[in-house]
């Protein structure tokens, strides 16, 4: 009896780059592969949703992008370890395909593979391919994008395929959405994977400086780091808001679903569950992200009226406070902007994900 096929999953240590990898992983098990998640030791921080059947593996990677000089100068004999090591265990393992979803974590898989000659493709969650990405795009079988359009090198094409989400924001697909109105209200606050500053700093007294007829039916659930927790929750408290304030929600779909309002950073995989759920948000697009990829992620909401961007170099207090009032002192318009969002929704992106993965290790396998 055969063995069943084997994929490697090969992730960097964001939830960005780890919830649609999840997702991937969870439909290709319902297939019958096997699946192994290569990334590192930030990347298994995001692994708890994972389904137990997935093999964790953590490999030896480093950035550019932190640390000192030292650090930074044996960043390229860490990589190559990494890509012997994951070279080594494929020849071992002979898997039937490598996907990337980005971050330095992805190299050594997709190093190893690109040598190796094992059928391998990436997936590109952003408007604007991550230095990983772009170094391995005409490495690869098929370039699968998230965010559309995606700037691409000359000479590769992409494919639109949309954000994957995980299991549970797919069980609250098409959420029936309750328009604001004179009764309780939900608003949740996400600053990403690794929380944001600013929100902690600017919607706290946005939210204070709302009309008291509205302030009143008001419940805050806010995803704030760590050093600003108890600010951010003292200020709420000050001002008379409930609010629920962590550093990071396990249970974002069920939040998400009974939201009225979402205020967030405009991450890929916050898009991608904000346009399969359903929901209105006004989006505050992260100013350092590469590329400006935060701000190519809105576009598409903003452009179909589901959301109101703030670019963060002009994000106050007073500014947001008008844009919540706008929204939710007017029910029909929310609901409209929460239908838009919708219909911008790929809620079957990880099966055709999975589509893809089988017709590259039919295609390039039998080659």
């Amino acid at each position: 009896m055969s063995k069943a096929p084997l994929l490697i999953i090969a992730a960097g240590g964001t939830g960005g780059h780890m919830f649609p990898a999840q997702a991937l992983a969870e439909v290709m098990l319902t297939r019958g592969w096997r699946v192994k998640l290569s990334t590192d030791a930030r990347g298994a921080r995001y692994t708890g949703g994972f389904p137990d059947a997935v093999e964790i593996e953590e490999i030896s990677s480093a950035t550019f992008a932190r640390g000192g000089v030292l650090a930074k100068l044996l960043v390229p004999f860490r990589l190559l370890s990494g890509v012997l090591r994951a070279g080594f265990r494929m020849l071992k393992e002979r898997p039937d395909a490598v996907v990337g979803f980005g971050g330095y974590p992805s190299i050594p898989a997709l190093a190893a593979a690109w040598v190796l000659r094992v059928p391998r493709m990436i997936h590109e969650q952003n408007g604007v391919l991550g230095r990983v990405n772009e170094v391995f795009a005409k490495r690869v079988g098929i370039v699968a994008c998230g965010t559309w359009p995606t700037t691409l090198p000359e000479g590769v094409d992409g494919y639109h395929v949309g954000n994957p989400v995980r299991a549970a924001v797919l069980e609250r697909a098409g959420s029936g959405y309750i328009a604001p109105g004179d009764y309780p209200m939900e608003l949740l606050v996400m600053g990403g994977s690794q929380g944001a500053r600013i929100l902690s700093d600017v919607v706290p007294p946005a939210i204070a400086a709302l009309p008291m007829d509205m302030l009143r039916n008001i419940r805050v659930s806010h995803q704030a780091r760590d050093e600003d927790a108890e600010r951010v929750s003292e200020y709420y408290a000050q001002s008379g808001v409930t609010a629920d304030v962590q550093p990071f929600f396990h249970d974002v779909p069920r939040r998400m679903s009974e939201a009225q309002l979402v205020i967030s950073r405009a991450g890929a995989s916050t898009i991608a569950d904000l346009t399969v759920i359903g929901r209105p948000s006004i989006l505050i697009p992260y100013a350092a992200a590469a590329g400006d990829h935060q701000v190519a992620n809105a576009h598409g909401l903003v452009e179909s009226e589901a959301a109101i961007m703030i670019r963060e170099d002009v994000a106050n207090p007073d500014n947001l406070t008008q844009y919540i009032e706008m929204i939710l002192g007017n029910g029909a318009a929310a609901l409209q902007m929460a239908q838009s969002a919708q219909g911008l929704g790929k809620p079957e992106a990880a099966e055709t994900l999975a589509d893809m993965v089988e017709e590259i290790t039919k295609k390039e396998g039998a080659a």
